[in-house]
């Protein structure tokens, strides 16, 4: 094995495709061309002695050589960059990328000023930003940290609650004009509703009265969609009543330009959560920007803390 030929390059390349399984995805993410990519993994195994990855027309997959290869691999490299940032520490100034993933919507609306107020304060770190409503798997996507709405069963990730996102119904005030504000929860079955198809059970509103009585009401529609920022804009055209987050629509209650619907009645909060990859952890960009997250999440408006923390 000529040890020479074993680079942090090489090492980086391989470890991404171990997790991707996709070539050109890896090649896309690099900013290399893909026949780069496979120079580098061919040299690397030659190195190495031992073949590490099995490829087939479709698919690349680790062997187990790869497998126990890539996981030192991970901690080398993890080493070698905590060690950078150590470097830099002592100049005191932190750089590099942090990669987030976040609820589209949210997003949009809060996480992006989030991400400028951190590089502002941190103007050497750059921040990639993807939004999406999917589950992605961090590892296998390069990303550090992601914001996600719901609740979460990840157990290989670190997990952190930041509050509960508070929920209300809501309508455009023309809608209401034309067809009636309902006083009860009863009453929203005569009603449009606008739904989310991306959510379980959003045929059936769950609301807690005044009293504390849990009330199940059949909720319908002719329109769906799977998407927060569609569903507000379908609010503010009157298509009729939906369950919100108040950090998506508060701007427009402000303005007027939509109403709360049975204020007395509570939907149940959804919970808003940090994920954190443990190898990604310790690095301090990324420490840095988890810090930063958790310090502001709680000033946007209809983000309550967490119920742990009551």
């Amino acid at each position: 094995m000529d040890k020479s030929d074993i680079t942090l390059e090489r090492m980086r390349t391989f470890v991404r495709v171990a997790e991707r399984g996709n070539l050109s995805a890896v090649a896309r993410e690099l900013g290399i061309g893909q026949s780069t990519v496979t120079r580098h993994l061919r040299e690397l195994e030659e190195a190495v002695g031992v073949p590490l990855l099995s490829r087939t027309t479709r698919r690349v997959t680790v062997t187990d050589e790869g497998s126990r290869y890539h996981a030192h691999c991970v901690l080398i490299l993890r080493l070698v960059e905590q060690a950078g940032d150590e470097a830099r520490g002592t100049r005191g100034a932190p750089a590099g990328t942090v990669r987030i993933s976040c609820t589209a919507a949210f997003g949009v609306l809060h996480a992006s000023r989030l991400v400028f107020a951190f590089q502002d304060r941190y103007p050497d770190i750059g921040v990639d930003l993807n939004l999406t409503d999917e589950r992605v798997d961090l590892v296998r996507e390069g990303v550090d940290v992601a914001l996600r709405l719901g609740p979460l069963v990840d157990s290989s990730l670190k997990l952190r609650t930041l509050g509960q996102s508070r929920r209300l119904l809501a309508a455009a005030p023309d809608y209401l004009a034309e067809r009636g504000t309902p006083m009860v929860p009863q009453d929203l079955s005569g009603h449009e509703g606008i739904r989310m198809s991306n959510v379980a059970g959003s045929d059936t509103l769950v609301l807690q009265g005044p009293d504390g009585a849990r009330h199940a009401v059949p909720f319908g529609g002719r329109f769906r969609v799977d998407h927060g920022l569609a569903a507000r804009e379908a609010l503010v055209a009157g298509r009729g009543i939906a369950p919100t987050h108040q950090w998506l629509v508060g701007d427009l209650l402000a303005a007027g330009r939509l109403t709360v619907i049975l204020p007395d009645y509570a939907l149940p909060p959804v919970p808003l959560s940090m994920l954190i990859v443990p190898e990604r952890a310790g690095i301090a960009r990324v420490r840095l920007l988890v810090d930063f997250l958790i310090e502001r999440i709680g000033g946007i408006p209809g983000i309550e803390p967490p119920r742990a923390e009551r």
